[in-house]
């Protein structure tokens, strides 16, 4: 039987790719030399049945179409230059349908100062964005560059979208799956402060730091460290979820997580939530104090 997609994931997709041409960059973005700095390009694919919850708006699904490419202009420390818009739509998507989206677009780009230079229509059984940002960084943050003994720290909140998905009422948990945010501030400081690593987090923490590894180097989260609420468990817990596995393997919170070697100089709300160690692991000290292993999962579009 002939191997399928589905068999082998989308990250073994792109190691395909990127052993095919020398000049990608295997980060969140490329990073092409320009003048005198970098350009900065990523571009994101977001399909209704796949990335949008049937509860998000069609203002939400623009804004979200740009969220996503920012998050990774945000995690090279990069300053935002321009996006690119491309949208396949039904035929009998209704025309006001399309203006909600459109505004969601231009809402997302006023709001994180990157304007619309372009992009493409076309027709699709259903709603697909595609969009591609562009931005200016003359050092960016990479996501394997981190050394032993840097902290490993995290922005925000982390797991807050992923119980969202799996709720309806209006709460902070779907407000976050249904109206995510890049940290692109949070971002250049970071890069400022002296970061040794980023990378947004958009495929679960788990995903990211296995992203993040390299040679000998692990990481070794505390869960303590984590912040976990009380609630965020006794949620979790009535839906009959794993508190953690949310936390660690969906993502779609596009926090950012990085490395540093001191963390005196950052101006930002961020946590401290472990170490890069020599292990070559990526581990978990449990508030019981049990270390276990985190497994290599997260979001995998090929897989339903």
């Amino acid at each position: 039987m002939a191997l399928k997609v589905s068999d082998i994931g989308e990250k073994e997709l792109i190691n395909y790719i990127l052993s095919k041409s020398e000049d990608i960059v295997a980060d969140d973005t490329a990073v092409t030399r320009f003048s005198d700095t970098n350009l900065i390009s990523t571009c994101d694919m977001l399909i209704a049945s796949k990335h949008f919850p049937s509860r998000m708006s069609y203002f939400q699904m623009g804004f979200k179409s740009v969220t996503v490419n920012v998050s990774d202009l945000a995690a090279m420390g990069a300053d935002p230059l321009g996006f690119l818009l491309s949208i396949a739509l039904p035929k009998d998507l209704e025309v006001e349908h399309f203006k909600e989206i459109i505004d969601g677009v231009i809402n997302a780009c006023n709001y994180y100062n990157i304007p619309l230079i372009g992009g493409d229509t076309n027709e699709a059984s259903e709603i697909i964005i595609s969009g591609t940002a562009l931005g200016l960084c003359d050092n960016p943050l990479l996501k394997n560059t981190a050394n032993e003994g840097d902290f490993l720290c995290i922005t925000g909140d982390i797991g807050l979208a992923a119980l969202g998905f799996n709720l309806n009422e209006d709460n902070i948990y779907t407000d976050k799956s249904l109206k995510p945010l890049a940290r692109l501030k949070e971002g250049k400081i970071i890069k400022d402060a002296g970061a040794t690593s980023a990378t947004d987090i958009t495929d679960g923490l788990a995903s990211e730091l296995y992203e993040m590894k390299r040679d000998s180097l692990g990481f070794m989260i505390h869960e303590d460290k984590l912040e976990i609420s009380d609630e965020f468990k006794e949620i979790s817990s009535k839906l009959e979820l794993d508190y953690l596995e949310l936390i660690l393997h969906v993502g779609e919170d596009f926090e950012l997580v990085f490395t540093v070697s001191d963390v005196d100089d950052l101006d930002i709300d961020f946590k401290v939530i472990g170490e890069v160690n020599n292990s070559n692991k990526i581990q978990i000290t449990l508030s019981n104090g049990e270390i276990k292993e985190i497994d290599n999962r997260g979001y995998n579009h090929y897989v339903s």
